[in-house]
């Protein structure tokens, strides 16, 4: 007995001295990578507000930009906060897989649709921060990627909200219009981010920022009106579990779109923020959290309402969803397709 405790103890000891290792294995896998700059030692356009440390040097080779995930830059936790939530969210996918059949059951494709969008706005959001900022093609390039997975993802809210936690009364009013609308406003975000970051050379910031916060909460507060809708009808099923969960979706939302439009912390404290505490890290927390309250709200609603959705929607209807997804993605990839075109007219102008 003794003898087996020693031998696991003696696992730990080295499963510890292992990790100790792994800076400095990192350090002999790249001796040469370049520490972070001061924003007066990158171009403009790389430069945001309050942030005056922690910039990564441009034009590097791909893999520095790689191992930088386990650098301290200013982009750091970004990266790592969608990263990790990309990792939890894969196994809250694996999770339901065990209980939802996403094969067979047209009912619950468009919970798969949410699933998939998050992952995907998380896995590009990841990409972005992480290689953004190789330089400014590249920045362009990725980030016009992210707002896609915004896009999408905003198309996957829609999806769940109006299958799974419509009401009746509210389904009677806009059953024919809602998810066309919605596939519209989607694609709307994509092209008024991708605008708004392409008139980062010529414009104000607020332009940016109204082009990119106007379209997002137009579709944000159609993607959710089901939602909005069953709030003001909560006390006759005061007992649903699911809706405590919107409650707190909807509450890390408005959270987020605080965050995302007020740098308060690095407004407060500039310089302190550079690393750790920016509100846009702040802004992927709980953007996260929303996500996560989404799903298993949207999952309650499948295995608890059954008998109403299958009711309001056809057999066919799941199927539909699943075509107009398609159509969104291929719509915000062909927007993104001609900003790229714009930015590259941009760019080259600007290197003559």
């Amino acid at each position: 007995m003794a003898t087996t405790v020693m031998d696991r103890i003696g696992r730990v000891f080295i499963s510890l001295q292992q990790i100790r290792e792994v800076p400095q294995m990192l350090n002999e896998a790249a001796p040469s990578m370049p520490g972070t700059l001061k924003d007066s030692e990158v171009p403009t356009y790389f430069r945001e507000r309050y942030v005056s440390t922690g910039y990564r040097p441009l034009n590097q080779n791909w893999r520095y930009y790689f191992l930088s995930l386990f650098q301290r830059h200013n982009e750091t936790m970004n990266v790592w906060t969608h990263l990790l939530a990309f990792l939890v969210l894969l196994i809250k996918f694996r999770q339901l897989a065990e209980t939802v059949d996403f094969v067979s059951d047209p009912h619950s494709w468009p919970l798969m649709i949410l699933i998939v969008s998050s992952l995907i706005y998380t896995g590009f959001s990841t990409v972005a921060h992480l290689l953004g900022g190789k330089s400014e093609l590249c920045n362009y390039s990725f980030f016009f990627l992210d707002y896609v997975g915004v896009a999408q993802y905003q198309y996957g809210s829609a999806v769940v909200h109006f299958y799974y936690a419509v009401e009746e009364g509210f389904h009677r009013h806009v059953h024919g219009i809602f998810m066309p609308v919605a596939t519209f406003l989607s694609c709307l975000s994509c092209l008024g981010c991708t605008y708004g970051k392409y008139c980062n050379h010529r414009r104000p910031m607020w332009v940016r920022k109204v082009c990119q916060v106007v379209p997002s909460a137009l579709s944000y507060m159609w993607d959710t009106s089901p939602v909005a809708y069953r709030f003001m009808s909560w006390h006759k099923n005061s007992d649903d579990p699911a809706v405590f969960y919107h409650f707190g979706q909807v509450a890390f939302f408005l959270s987020c779109g605080f965050f995302f439009t007020c740098p308060v912390f690095e407004r407060c404290f500039p310089g302190r923020c550079d690393f750790v505490g920016q509100s846009h890290q702040i802004f992927h927390v709980f953007l996260s959290c929303c996500t996560l309250c989404q799903i298993h709200a949207s999952y309650l609603d499948y295995v608890g309402r059954r008998e109403l959705y299958s009711r309001l929607h056809g057999s066919d209807e799941a199927g539909l969803f699943v075509g107009l997804y398609v159509l969104v993605l291929i719509g915000c990839s062909l927007i993104v397709f001609l900003m790229l075109r714009k930015v590259k007219k941009l760019l080259g102008c600007k290197s003559k």
